[in-house]
């Protein structure tokens, strides 16, 4: 075959001797087809013609015919049986991506509602064009039945125009299937056409596919364009996406390295057991839990502050936050209140006359549940001590960050300013959090009172975040705060070696050993099978022996 490929920005048919020749991107000659080593590739740039920089169509017109045939359809020896010519767009149009109002809250309002101002209203639609395409012949199609074909299929047959059939009267013709495979083409490569852009490049590959596998991407290539097309109009679509998922998808298969990427599945899977195993274990020792040895209450109730920042921040940012993360960032939050319930009793009391709150009429005060031992008494002070050296290193940073973040970053309301400076402050520094219950075990010298399975399946989770880091586009803040908990993990296994504990006893703090539930399980069986010796004494009386219990002669 002879193919030639012509841009333009009209769809009307042209004569070869009027398109410039400044818009011929490809010209071959003897391409054979079902030779699937036979692949051809041009790498060339074109003007971007005044239409396309005001928002029209760029079209790329195709010119196929048997190898010496005529490709202009406007010549007069030019056969419809031995040469053809379809067009296909090169520009899509997309959805502009939403642009956040934000704003410097130092500003002046004047300042502010002239940016307002001159914000365009209602959605925005741009043409955006991709400078990679492959063109692909399907060799293989064999007899097709046109009207039951998927659509994204059907649209690249071109019926023989003569209306011709075949020896047995009852197939049709068509002629060679051309797909224009853009399946592989991401929106984060395609730029976007305006009149500052007066050139374009383009590479063009040709070559051949299998019709298995182009059946796979033209219909999934179209189906999540559908998808896009939808959510630009409004419209619902099917699987209730907008097409980025999938686009995410493809964009790891491409940056992604296939072994990295085989592993980072097989620890996907670990990641979602690890997790239900440290939630599970967790809530096992806080149910068994009697005392407060080892208990950094405060750094419980700090959790639940940390954790409803963040909760908070991605309920500002929904439109990018899965719901499946706000459950478990919820289950999280509630998690971990319940063990402040099962430390200390949570009260409302009026404020005492000397309180410097006693404007108010009410406060939330905890109490402890029972009167504490010496060793529950010298968790107390470990744990004041620990926080009030944290609270001389991450204040400072807070107000610092706080500062440095008003003065040079914008926001979209003092409310996102407050919500991003503090989780920003969880994310950068929030390891912290852990280290009163290190020192509280450096005191103690023991880790007996910790939940070492939950504990290590959390850690478990850690390493796996931290390979997620590599292969998941994230912010540099979050990636950076995956490998923040390494630090405290290689601590904790350094005290576990230090301070062994054997888990077959009842430590030093009457946790482990023979839990309660197996305790009072075997006290069971022992009372269940006394009487059954009882019963079993008269039966195993011996012959001469009487009422009285004296023995009798035999005769």
């Amino acid at each position: 075959m002879d193919i030639s490929i012509y841009v333009s920005e009209s769809v009307a048919t042209p004569s070869l001797g009027s398109i410039p020749s400044e818009m011929l991107i490809m010209e071959e000659v003897d391409f054979k087809i079902g030779d699937f080593k036979d692949q051809r590739e041009i790498v060339t740039t074109f003007s971007v013609p005044k239409q396309v920089q005001h928002n029209a169509t760029l079209w790329a017109h195709f010119f196929v015919a048997l190898s010496g045939s005529q490709l202009d359809p406007t010549a007069k020896d030019y056969d419809i049986t031995r040469a053809t010519h379809f067009f296909r767009p090169l520009t899509n149009y997309w959805p502009k991506k939403k642009q956040k109002k934000l704003k410097n809250l130092l500003e002046t309002s004047e300042e502010t509602q002239e940016v307002e101002a001159a914000e365009p209203q209602g959605a925005q639609v741009g043409s955006y064009y991709h400078p990679n395409f492959t063109l692909s012949v399907i060799p293989d199609a064999g007899v097709q039945n046109f009207m039951s074909m998927h659509p994204a299929l059907r649209q690249n047959i071109q019926l023989e125009q003569t209306g011709s059939r075949d020896a047995s009267g009852q197939n049709g013709w068509y002629y060679p299937i051309f797909y224009l495979n853009t399946f592989w083409q991401l929106r984060s490569h395609m730029t976007e056409i305006n009149d500052t852009v007066k050139e374009l490049p383009l590479r063009v590959t040709l070559n051949h596919q299998a019709h298995w596998k182009y059946s796979l991407l033209a219909s999934m290539d179209e189906g999540m364009k559908q998808n896009a097309r939808n959510a630009a109009n409004g419209q619902p679509s099917p699987g209730g996406g907008d097409g980025s998922e999938f686009e995410l998808i493809k964009e790891i298969l491409l940056d992604t390295n296939a072994y990295l990427l085989a592993t980072t599945g097989i620890v996907s899977i670990l990641h979602m057991v690890f997790e239900g195993l440290a939630f599970k274990n967790d809530i096992s020792h806080w149910r068994k839990k009697k005392d407060n040895v080892g208990t950094s209450v405060r750094t419980i109730l700090a959790n639940v502050v940390m954790q409803t920042i963040i909760f908070l921040y991605l309920m500002d940012n929904n439109e990018n936050t899965s719901w499946m993360i706000l459950a478990g960032q919820g289950f999280g939050i509630l998690l971990e209140a319940w063990k402040i319930t099962k430390s200390v009793d949570v009260r409302i009391r009026p404020p005492p006359r000397s309180s410097r709150l006693s404007f108010l009429p009410y406060l939330i005060v905890f109490e402890d549940k029972h009167k504490l031992s010496e060793t529950e008494k010298k968790t107390q002070e470990y744990d004041q001590i620990a926080f009030k050296y944290l609270y001389i290193v991450a204040v400072p940073l807070l107000i610092g960050y706080a500062i440095y973040s008003l003065i040079y970053e914008s926001h979209k309301s003092w409310y996102s300013y407050v919500i991003e400076t503090l989780v920003g402050s969880v994310y950068a520094y929030g390891f912290l959090m852990m280290v009163p219950s290190l020192y509280i075990n450096y005191r103690l010298k023991s880790v007996a009172h910790m939940p070492g399975k939950a504990m290590t399946y959390k850690f478990l989770n850690t390493f796996i975040d931290d390979l997620f880091a590599f292969t998941i586009r994230m912010p540099t803040l979050h990636r950076l705060a995956t490998f923040r908990d390494d630090i405290i993990f290689f601590i904790w296994v350094y005290q576990s070696y230090k301070y062994k504990v054997d888990y077959s006893r009842v430590n030093e703090f009457g946790q482990g050993g023979e839990s309660e539930d197996e305790g009072e399980g075997e006290k069971k069986k022992i009372e269940d099978s006394e009487p059954s010796k009882v019963d079993a004494e008269p039966s195993a009386a011996t012959t001469g022996r009487d009422d009285s219990g004296k023995a009798q002669k035999r005769k």
